[in-house]
């Protein structure tokens, strides 16, 4: 079974949710965890917990990056520092894969640092998951949408690779035979979107291996159209806080509605399994997280917001990962275009 270092000290509710989630690991899976963080918060955590102490290995550090930390400054300046050293185990072969919660732009920093990049990558891409409709029976209710933030700006080039790397990704995680591909634009015409994406549409449509739907605009993205969405960092970030967003409101309308009178309350019990199904897809702990594409090794990103669930949904997502030879297929595929 793979071994997962995971960054203790990532996240909003580090140490305490981050150790909780491997914990839990250590007692349903035979994963094994090597927490990277301040042993005393971490041994103060497990006191209080059950777990398995022959599935769990903790490396102790006493420096951390922040959330709101300048990812580039505090690499810099704290080498030690959790998630630095979680990725140096990788790299130095001593874990399979990592899981952080913490600071996203330190993480790709970090993969970019002691990584080493597939042959022929430019540009690394950070993947994230989003519930969406199904159009057929057995279809991943979860899409894939990169990049969301790793790369702001993109060339025709990097969208093809990223294309490539997201349709070899789910075939894999998804189980998806042959994942359709959809470049984010804003319109379906393949003239659409400027040079770049004009010249991505162009080589997407002949590219060995790739399932290319052409372009998916904004109103399409929850619809089960395309399995994997090719985007600019940019765009992929401000599509994924919208989602983020949406997500957020619509379960507070939900319980908004509940409070307010037994009218609602009553309502909702009739509309029971349809509710239960909006939070079902709107619970992002259910997801655990996505990769940073582009590198020899995995990093699965979680929410920051990770709660212990999530934190182990995405060890379990890194050695599935890890299990499923992610990256060799991906190696394959950029090989065989």
């Amino acid at each position: 079974m793979p071994t997962i270092a995971v960054d203790a000290m990532g996240g909003d509710h580090a140490p305490l949710e981050v150790v909780k989630g491997a914990a839990a690991i250590s007692l349903e899976t035979q994963i094994d965890v090597v927490l990277v963080g301040d042993e005393q918060q971490i041994q103060a955590v497990l006191d209080r917990a059950q777990y398995r102490p022959e599935r769990l290995q903790v490396r102790h550090t006493d420096q951390f990056i922040g959330m709101a930390e300048e990812p580039h400054a505090a690499v810099r300046a704290k080498p030690r520092a959790s998630l630095l050293m979680a990725v140096q185990l990788v790299a130095m072969g001593e874990a399979d894969a990592v899981v952080t919660a913490g600071n996203t732009g330190a993480a790709v920093l970090a993969c970019a640092r002691y990584f080493r990049p597939l042959p022929g990558i430019r540009r690394a891409a950070l993947a994230s998951v989003y519930p969406r409709q199904t159009e057929y029976p057995g279809q991943d209710q979860l899409a894939l949408l990169l990049d969301v933030g790793a790369t702001i700006r993109c060339e025709a080039t990097e969208l093809v690779q990223f294309a490539v790397m997201g349709s070899a990704y789910a075939r894999r995680i998804s189980k998806v035979p042959s994942p359709r591909v959809g470049l984010l634009n804003m319109g379906a015409e393949a003239n659409k979107g400027g040079d770049t994406f004009v010249e991505a549409y162009r080589r997407l449509g002949s590219i060995p291996g790739v399932n290319f739907v052409g372009n998916i605009e904004g109103h399409e993205l929850l619809k089960g159209k395309a399995d994997v969405i090719v985007t600019e960092g940019f765009t992929g970030n401000v599509v994924l806080k919208l989602l983020e967003g949406v997500a957020d409101i619509l379960s507070e309308l939900v319980g908004a509605a509940a409070r307010e009178s037994w009218r609602y309350r009553f309502g909702l019990r009739v509309l029971e399994s349809g509710v239960e199904r909006l939070r079902s897809l709107t619970d992002y702990t259910a997801y655990g997280g996505a990769p940073i594409l582009g590198f020899e090794h995995l990093l699965i990103k979680a929410h920051g917001r990770s709660e212990a669930r999530a934190i182990s949904n995405a060890i379990k997502v890194a050695a599935k990962a890890v299990r499923d030879g992610v990256v060799g297929e991906i190696q394959a595929s950029l090989e065989s275009r």
